[in-house]
C-alpha cells in the first residue's frame, strides 16, 4: 500500500500541495509568529505556497489576522517577507 501524502491548503491562492513542498507559519503557545522551516515548531501552524505572489498576498490581504484570530502587526508581515527572500 502506497504512503499517504499529507496534502496542505495554501492560505493565499487556497491551492491544495503536498505538505512538504509548503512554507509553515507558526504562532507559537506564547504569541509569536515566525516561519517554520523544520515544520516541527510546537504551535498554530498554517501554510503557505513558496511562490512570491503568495507571500506578498499575505500582508496584502491581512491573511494571518483570519487564520490565528489575532492582530498581527504589519513588522511581522515584513520580517516573514524577508525571510522567505533570505530562504530562497
Amino acid at each position: 500500500m502506497p504512503k499517504k501524502i499529507p496534502m496542505r491548503t495554501c492560505i493565499a491562492c487556497r491551492q491544495e500541495m503536498p505538505k512538504r513542498e509548503m512554507l509553515r507559519i507558526v504562532r507559537s503557545p506564547a504569541g509569536e509568529i515566525s516561519l517554520d522551516f523544520s515544520g516541527r515548531l510546537p504551535g498554530r501552524g498554517a501554510y503557505i505556497c513558496s511562490s512570491e505572489e503568495c507571500v506578498k498576498l499575505l500582508a496584502k490581504r491581512k491573511l494571518l489576522h483570519k487564520t490565528f484570530s489575532a492582530a498581527v502587526p504589519d513588522e511581522v508581515y515584513r520580517r516573514i517577507e524577508e525571510e522567505f527572500l533570505a530562504g530562497k
